[in-house]
C-alpha cells in the first residue's frame, strides 16, 4: 500500500554530516507520522526522530541538538539532517510511516540505509 524509498546514507567521519531522505509513494494515510529508526549491531531498533503531518517533532536524547527532522508534505518526503556524527551513530537507518488518528495502526517501513561513522 505504501512504499518508502530511502537515500542519503553512507560513510562519514566523526564530526561530519549526512542528510537522509525518504520518499513515500502509494496510498498514504492523510494523517501520519514519518520518522527514522536505527538499529546497530547487537542492539534493538530505536527511534531517532519523527515528525507528524502537523509538524510536531520528537528526538531521541542521543541526537537531540545535533539532528533535525523535517518533511515536505507535497513531496511526501521526510529528511533527517545529522550533524556532528559520532561512532555511536553507526547503524542501519529505517524510514517509517505510521498512520495516526483514525489511520492509527497503518505502519510501513523502508528497506533501510546504512550509516557508517569511521575515522
Amino acid at each position: 500500500q505504501v512504499q518508502l524509498v530511502e537515500s542519503g546514507g553512507g560513510l562519514a567521519q566523526p564530526g561530519g554530516s549526512l542528510r537522509l531522505s525518504c520518499a513515500a509513494a502509494g496510498v498514504i494515510p492523510w494523517s501520519n507520522t514519518m520518522g527514522w529508526y536505527r538499529q546497530a549491531p547487537g542492539k534493538q531498533r530505536e527511534l531517532v526522530a519523527d515528525i507528524t503531518t502537523a509538524g510536531r517533532t520528537n528526538y531521541a536524547d542521543s541526537v537531540k541538538g545535533r539532528s533535525t527532522i523535517s518533511r515536505d508534505i507535497a513531496k511526501n518526503t521526510v529528511y533527517l539532517q545529522m550533524n556532528n556524527l559520532q561512532f555511536e551513530d553507526t547503524a542501519v537507518y529505517y524510514c517509517s510511516l505510521k498512520g495516526s488518528g483514525i489511520y492509527a495502526g497503518r505502519d510501513y517501513w523502508g528497506q533501510g540505509t546504512q550509516v557508517s561513522v569511521s575515522s
